[in-house]
């Protein structure tokens, strides 16, 4: 077992409190946004097996069968197939989707024959991997997820009175939801900026004059969106989302072309070892509307929130179920009670709450406080799992 030393993102979106709060640290004054546990190399964590720190990816490569088990080596490749996080959002995130496996491949190659350099602003493709996330609240968490049916989105807008609206409303009207979905998305991301700024700053304008603080406003959210970024066109591409609230405990699990923007709250998320994403909106960064459009699915559908379910096969484990196998999420709720976990694959433990005792099948000890992690290599044996009052989360692969 390896204690893990993981690197904070400080991204401008992050909170100023909640993940300094979860590691039991000062705030800095300075947003921090994303807890990286994994080996992805943009931000691999680290261990001290006796001879000083190393990174989580070199140690992985100096022999991926010893660390991942043979079995995840010849199911998934010699790498880490996924990348564990803590997320704390202050200020909403850009909306964006992820690609498809294929997407990524094609566009991580196109990109790199045009000799894009990887750390480009204007890159979409950072590697040739997906990005399928689970993520799970660790207090109330708000976000945008997934189309709003064409009829909700055109009432949602045409209950603002605001004419300079009329034309995405018109274009909502489409009869083909997809096509409808794909035109207003569309006609938001590239109509001219004149005409953009004019139609964010009268829809905030409304916004603001009706807004009376009511976190459960029906409008709420996007009165919050147009507070943090004014004249931003995300404001508008956001009202054709779902708005969502997550309670402790609760999941969200999103698939490729989903399009999403999480906007305030402290998650754990777990995700394929990957960084691509494409925006549209409530963001400073590159918009690649063509590709962006590629890659979104036009479907309407509402968020499937899930809680989690009882492992028969490891009592007191109880799982958030995906359809993909790169990642495995589940949490274990400490009463006292003894519990062991396999350890055929390997797997990375966060404590959230509390403090774990994790205990190897030879003995060794390591406690865990809340916000520590560990990586657990695949021996093959298993660990045994102690604490009161402790809340664990445990990332791993499903063969």
């Amino acid at each position: 077992m390896d204690r893990l030393v993981n690197t904070v993102r400080p991204y401008a979106w992050g909170s100023l409190t909640a993940l300094p709060e979860l590691l039991g640290q000062q705030p800095t004054g300075e947003p921090q946004a994303e807890l990286w546990m994994g080996a992805h190399p943009g931000d691999p964590s680290r261990a001290d097996r006796g001879d000083g720190p190393r990174r989580l990816d070199e140690l992985i490569a100096a022999d991926p069968e010893g660390e991942l088990g043979a079995a995840t080596v010849a199911r998934f490749g010699p790498t880490l197939p996924f990348l564990f996080k803590v997320l704390a959002a202050g200020t909403p995130l850009s909306i964006q989707a992820h690609p498809t496996i294929e997407q990524a491949r094609a566009g991580f190659a196109a990109e790199n024959a045009l000799g894009i350099p990887l750390d480009a602003p204007e890159r979409s493709y950072r590697d040739a991997n997906h990005k399928p996330e689970m993520i799970c609240a660790l207090g109330e968490f708000e976000g945008l997820c997934g189309f709003r049916t064409v009829n909700g989105a055109a009432e949602l807008m045409a209950r603002l009175s605001v004419p300079e609206l009329e034309p995405l409303i018109d274009l909502l009207g489409v009869e083909d939801e997809t096509e409808a979905l794909r035109g207003t998305l569309a006609a938001i991301l590239t109509m001219d900026d004149e005409t953009a700024v004019k139609t964010v700053r009268a829809t905030a304008g409304t916004l603001a004059e009706y807004d009376t603080g009511d976190p459960d406003w029906y409008y709420a959210p996007y009165a919050r969106i147009a507070k943090d970024f004014p004249d931003d066109r995300g404001l508008l591409a956001g009202m054709l989302l779902n708005h969502f609230r997550l309670r402790a405990g609760e999941a969200l699990y999103l698939g490729a072309g989903v399009p999403h923007a999480y906007l305030s709250g402290a998650c754990v998320e777990l995700q394929a070892n990957s960084d691509n994403v494409l925006r549209a909106g409530l963001t400073p960064k590159h918009i690649d509307v063509p590709e962006l459009l590629k890659v979104v699915v036009f479907e309407s559908g509402a968020p499937a929130v899930q809680t989690p379910v009882e492992v028969e096969a490891t009592p007191g484990e109880e799982l958030y179920p995906v359809p993909i196998d790169e990642f495995r999420l589940s949490r274990f709720v400490l009463d006292g009670v003894e519990r062991a976990i396999d350890g055929r694959t390997p797997q990375i433990l966060l404590c959230t709450e509390g403090t774990a005792r994790l205990t190897a099948a030879d003995g060794t000890v390591l406690d865990l406080a809340r916000g520590q992690s560990a990586f657990l290599p695949a021996t093959g044996t298993p660990t045994r799992l102690t604490g009161a009052g402790t809340t664990l989360f445990r990332a791993t692969v499903t063969l």
